[in-house]
């Protein structure tokens, strides 16, 4: 049984006058619903295999703003979709997050050994252990996507499982990891650092923000329109990532910063400067919210999350 969604009351009016106040309340809503779905969802430890699901809640539950489910919720309200239907997208996108976290941290990649401020899954466990958790939650992302549950519409349950194979494989995410590794030896200049982000990091955010369309059979301006912004808070994101470690510290981060100059990555930070970046992330925040025109109120918390990612500081 799902435990209940409670929202403690504002300590103080100093504390409700906080910007995105309300913006960062439905985030943590969302964020509860989702848990609350894949507490449902995940195998509970048992079995000789236990180790590999306790790995798996271990990384999975470990916190953060579940940022890539809240865009599939609130995307997929512009169309009234059915509640439970979009949570487990959320779910299933929140998953192959999280392995591509666990898989990112592992020493062959990363490594690091801080993750949303507490050890990370190979740390706590051990590397294999850390693989075969990664492993099994892409793989459950899949098994969630393709149950009658998500959807009663085989088509659309097979175009979720589609996209999202492209998103996360060689010409999406795992293909910019690949192209991020190379950067080190291989510098990039502006044009080939904003294909390495859209592909490592924008491709999973126009996955959830065009899975709310797919699950509503929209119309093609509507996936267009959505894709669109997606592109553009994909790459604001990470421009905002980089922000973070090129200035923050490893407790407002939560993980290791300053990694990126010591690897050498190729981030718009160090080809923009910081003034510049934070530039770009503004101009980048205006078009994306520029794209949600059609929806009017509708999409106000799409545009006002931009924002709110520009002024974060974790």
């Amino acid at each position: 049984m799902s435990r209940p969604v409670t929202l403690s009351s504002p300590d103080s009016s100093a504390e409700r006058a906080q910007p995105f106040f309300g913006l960062r309340m439905k985030m943590h809503v969302a964020a509860r619903q989702v848990e609350d779905m894949l507490e449902q969802i995940l195998p509970q430890p048992a079995g000789l295999h236990s180790r590999v699901h306790e790995a798996m809640r271990y990384a999975i539950f470990a916190g953060g703003k579940r940022l890539r489910p809240f865009l599939v919720l609130s995307c997929a309200k512009l169309f009234g979709v059915e509640g439970s239907r979009s949570l487990r997208v959320a779910a299933a996108i929140e998953a192959l997050h999280t392995y591509s976290l666990i898989h990112d941290d592992l020493p062959c990649m990363d490594d690091d050994d801080l993750r949303r401020g507490r050890p990370t899954t190979h740390v706590a466990f051990d590397e294999a252990t850390a693989v075969l958790a990664g492993d099994a939650l892409l793989t459950i992302a899949f098994e969630i996507l393709s149950d009658p549950a998500t959807h009663p519409s085989a088509d659309v349950r097979c175009r979720l499982v589609a996209e999202l194979a492209k998103a996360a494989g060689s010409a999406g995410m795992v293909g910019g990891q690949m192209i991020d590794m190379l950067a080190a030896e291989q510098p990039l200049g502006y044009n080939e650092t904003v294909v390495l982000q859209r592909m490592k990091t924008g491709a999973l955010f126009e996955f959830c923000c065009e899975a709310g369309a797919i699950l509503a059979q929209a119309s093609p301006d509507d996936h267009d329109r959505l894709r669109n912004y997606a592109r553009d808070f994909g790459l604001l994101f990470q421009i905002t990532d980089d922000l973070l470690d090129a200035v923050g510290t490893v407790e407002s981060a939560g993980k290791a910063v300053a990694k990126d100059q010591q690897q050498g990555k190729a981030t718009l930070v160090s080809i923009l400067g910081v003034a510049g970046a934070r530039q770009e992330a503004s101009r980048l925040a205006q078009r994306a919210g520029a794209s949600l025109e059609p929806y009017g109120a509708d999409a106000d918390d799409l545009r006002d999350l931009p924002l709110f990612l520009i002024d974060r500081d974790a």
